[in-house]
């Protein structure tokens, strides 16, 4: 009898695994696509280090400084301390800030305290002129106006194709398109729960590539 039960047991293990992880595969959260692809910054836009900044193939956190710098100093340090710090270690995402021609000076003053909390390696800070600016944030087709300064207090997540990631479900907005840096709350909570949506994504996407290479060797 006994026998009869481990021998059922051992039958119906592997089909109760599967359906566990069949039913994880069908509730996995995606984070929904909000935009079509963005064009990239033009070639000769460069960041603080000469280079060319690409948004393929990369996550993306996009933000606009606008000319008052000083004025979101706290909007780059919630992201630097509730984003930026728990997740600089994955290379495929970076944060790319926009800036007008002419506030160097400003940004050389907030990178200064910026590196006090950590290496500003994923950092891409991109000196742009106001028609490119104002070109890649129309781009985004967001509900929030760009300010007189270029600037924007929102944060927002661009996928490996160029494309706006947001909430279509939100508890409180419904549409949520990219998250207030000044609202530390917000970025602790829901961006920080978006941004391990968007690298569990990938992650899977890169899981089941291999086991398909493997298959076919």
């Amino acid at each position: 009898m006994k026998k009869k039960l481990v021998l059922g047991f051992l039958f119906i293990l592997p089909l109760v695994a599967y359906m566990f992880f069949a039913a994880a595969d069908h509730n996995f959260r995606l984070l929904p696509t909000l935009s079509e692809p963005l064009t990239e910054l033009n070639s000769e836009v460069k960041d603080t280090k000469g280079e060319a900044v690409v948004m393929a193939n990369k996550i993306t956190v996009l933000g606009f400084l606008g000319k008052d710098v000083n004025s979101r100093y706290g909007h780059v340090f919630n992201l630097a301390h509730k984003i930026y710090k728990p997740y600089s270690k994955f290379h495929d995402l970076q944060f790319v800030m926009l800036l007008p021609e002419g506030t160097e000076a400003e940004l050389a003053k907030l990178l200064s305290e910026l590196e006090k909390i950590e290496i500003t390696d994923n950092w891409r800070f991109v000196f742009a002129n106001e028609e490119q600016i104002v070109s890649t944030y129309t781009e985004l087709g967001v509900p929030y106006s760009l300010k007189e300064d270029l600037g924007s207090d929102y944060m927002f997540i661009i996928d490996k194709d160029k494309k706006l990631r947001g909430r279509t479900d939100d508890e409180d907005v419904q549409i949520l398109y990219g998250y207030d840096a000044s609202n530390v709350a917000l970025l602790d909570d829901k961006m920080d729960d978006d941004i391990q949506v968007m690298l569990a994504e990938y992650r899977r996407a890169l899981k089941k590539n291999d086991k398909y290479k493997r298959k076919s060797l």
